[in-house]
């Protein structure tokens, strides 16, 4: 099967694999910089799943909306584009794909870095950590990246080092439902898959502006499970950009991203 096909269950059927894990792996004890398990140097990686990584991935900076950010994903010149899913050693790698909301939130924070100047930044559910990395390369003061895959994060520091960056801190447990972290700003890509648990990040959102006056920015192309949700009405679009060529064919059709602004009502519930 074509990892063009894979990709495609990644979209719709494995996501529910995931959105199960998110659900299960609730979060811990209070979350902070001091505290937190993470990686912080490339010291952490295991030579072979370094090894395989640079292997089975693509250096690319060229097919997506931050062209200045040099990345690893999987591409159509990488094995694993045409070969069995199940031959792959480390579960569903959603952090090899750039997906388009991570696309917008990162293009946005390069092109306005008055956002995170300055500012603590958690960037949920990282991924490839592309948008963490426009956060330190904008000036954040502080920036923690957050995925439940643990490869994801060895894959983060992996591009941390092509970018030329120290390796910020990066936490592989799941923190929605945990207690409110006192961060300046939030942001998250692509997470909006999952009734269940986009009702989780709804939740927990609200909890952190309430509790922290915390600012959430929402990276999300419009897919249908994000939009009829209850969460939108209470979303102010910020900017939409166009998908480049190469994203919209290995998306289905998406041909923007949008950025929103999570602004929920005081007159929220949020017990």
């Amino acid at each position: 099967m074509a990892f063009r096909g894979w990709k495609w269950l990644l979209l719709l059927g494995r996501q529910n694999t995931l959105a199960k894990v998110w659900r299960s792996r609730r979060g811990g004890p209070s979350l902070c910089w001091q505290r937190c398990c993470h990686w912080s140097s490339g010291k952490a990686l295991a030579p072979e799943v370094r090894a395989f990584l640079e292997e089975n991935t693509e250096v690319t900076n060229s097919g997506h909306l931050t062209p200045e950010i040099r990345l690893r994903l999987l591409t159509p010149r990488c094995r694993f584009w045409r070969e069995k899913p199940d031959l792959w050693p480390y579960g569903d790698p959603f952090w090899a794909i750039y997906w388009p909301g991570g696309q917008a939130l990162s293009r946005y924070i390069l092109d306005n870095p008055r956002v995170v100047k300055g500012r603590s930044v958690l960037d949920l559910g990282s991924g490839c950590g592309a948008t963490a990395i426009a956060a330190v390369m904008s000036g954040a003061s502080q920036v923690l990246a957050n995925d439940i895959d643990p490869i994801a994060g060895m894959a983060m520091i992996l591009n941390c080092e092509l970018n030329h960056l120290n390796p910020f801190p990066i936490t592989i447990k799941n923190i929605i439902n945990s207690e409110a972290g006192n961060w300046d700003l939030i942001v998250l890509g692509d997470m909006f898959y999952d009734e269940q648990l986009a009702d989780g990040l709804h939740h927990w959102l609200q909890k952190c502006i309430r509790i922290h006056q915390t600012e959430v920015l929402i990276g999300d192309p419009g897919r249908h499970q994000f939009l009829s949700h209850s969460i939108h009405s209470q979303l102010h679009k910020v900017i939409e950009y166009s998908l480049p060529e190469s994203t919209r064919q290995e998306n289905y059709g998406l041909t923007s991203s949008i950025v929103w602004s999570y602004q929920p009502s005081n007159s929220l519930d949020d017990s």
